[in-house]
């Protein structure tokens, strides 16, 4: 991390990266921005798609729709080829010296952690260390930076392009996935030499040039452990039990957020998270619990998504989005956060299961009763065609249920989904 002075009056405006449109960024990390004053120069590959975005935003606000704030009132979207850090460092130059220099270079995208944290380091801005973003979302990466820390080995093999998927010693059945993938795109439980050549020849055809790994399987309940650091202090704010489709795919069908982080797996997770170089902003870590032991499955050096973050900074109440961001100014956190327990939230993806056109779909959604506040928001248009990606890129709409209550809050989720129906046809 970048040692720099807190901004104070030079808080004026910050460089944001980020491909597609999300909902954190919408709705979590530039109403964020607005509160803490911040103008906003979002530099990205896809500006239509995002003008749009926040256009629709701003009508369902004044429609009464979201109530996460308004967006800065300075927000200049800018075309930029953001997976390039020169393009990053030669835009945000100019923006320099067009509007003065920015206070902070920030990015929530797992496909520009690096590019980020590069243009941090040449402005000497506070930012994560770009070796452990690069190892962080590179998988190969990872499992060698962790045996070589004596905290965790996983027989693995990595497939460069071109390379023959035998001979490779880890032990059947394993997970084959892209070195740089997200997700669960193009992840896969094998079996055998016969079905792993032919899932790479799949993943080949459809990522020509991607350099595959192949990884010994880690079976057991599967959690996540989201984190917040400012490069001193590493926070664990939270765990969510996190349940899959059935193999051979990694579809996360629903997370539930537990009571507090797990005792012993915490620990360790924040150990192996050290090693890895990672203690700075918001942190997305998925790992195993094998009876007490901890064994990551990938680490997301960025804050969870698909609207889990809404829910947590909701259900901890506790501003997460500022204080990300803040970090990333130079502010140092507190050595103890004021986090709210005892709130339960249950997440549920509701996904497709084929490929066509959804024709039906329920709309936007929020009700209260018996204790339990269901808030449904659809991620998928109805008229939309899409085929079947075996990813959360199938989510036709995600519920978010939240009280005190677990029983109550599976009853609710449970008579919403029978009451409801996604219909899609050819």
């Amino acid at each position: 991390m970048n040692e720099a002075a807190t901004p104070n009056d030079a808080c004026a405006g910050m460089v944001l990266l980020a491909r597609n449109p999300t909902d954190s960024v919408t709705e979590g990390f530039l109403p964020a921005a607005a509160r803490l004053g911040l103008a906003v120069t979002l530099l990205t590959d896809q500006p239509d798609a995002h003008h749009a975005a926040y256009g629709r935003y701003a009508r369902e606000r004044r429609g009464g729709g979201p109530s996460a704030g308004a967006l800065p009132g300075r927000l200049e979207i800018v075309p930029c080829d953001v997976q390039d850090f020169r393009a990053v460092i030669a835009r945000t130059a100019a923006q320099a010296r067009r509007i003065g220099a920015p206070a902070a270079v920030f990015t929530n995208s797992d496909h520009l952690q690096v590019q980020a944290a590069l243009a941090a380091d040449y402005f000497a801005l506070p930012g994560k260390d770009w070796r452990a973003a690069l190892r962080t979302k590179n998988k190969a990466e990872l499992r060698r930076g962790l045996a070589a820390a004596g905290l965790d080995t996983v027989r693995s093999a990595e497939l460069a392009p071109g390379d023959a998927p035998a001979g490779h010693g880890v032990p059947y059945p394993c997970v084959l996935k892209p070195r740089e993938g997200v997700a669960s795109e193009d992840v896969f439980l094998v079996a055998d030499e016969t079905e792993l050549a032919a899932r790479c020849g799949e993943i080949r055809a459809r990522r020509p040039g991607a350099a595959l790994v192949l990884e010994e399987y880690l079976d057991g309940p599967l959690h996540t452990l989201e984190t917040l650091g400012d490069g001193h202090v590493l926070h664990p704010l939270a765990s969510f039990r996190t349940d899959i489709s059935p193999p051979p795919h990694f579809i996360e069908e629903r997370l539930t957020l537990l009571p507090e982080p797990a005792g012993p797996c915490t620990g360790q997770v924040l150990e192996q998270l050290r090693a890895l170089g990672v203690g700075f902003g918001a942190c997305h870590t998925e790992y195993v619990d094998q009876g007490g032991r901890a064994r990551i499955i990938e680490v997301n050096y960025r804050a969870i998504g698909d609207r889990c973050d809404l829910a947590l900074a909701e259900a901890l109440d506790l501003p997460l989005f500022e204080l990300i961001l803040r970090t990333h100014l130079g502010e140092p956190l507190p050595d103890a956060l004021a986090v709210r327990h005892g709130t339960r939230v249950r997440m549920e993806y509701v996904c497709a299961d084929r490929d066509g056109t959804l024709k039906a779909a329920p709309e936007a959604h929020v009700q209260e009763a018996d204790g339990v506040r269901l808030d449904y928001r659809p991620l998928r248009e109805t008229g939309e065609r899409h085929p079947l990606y075996r990813t959360n890129r199938d989510f036709l709409g995600v519920l978010r249920a939240t009280g005190r209550d677990e029983g109550r809050i599976d009853a609710a989720v449970q008579e919403f989904l029978a009451a409801h129906c996604w219909e899609i046809v050819p």
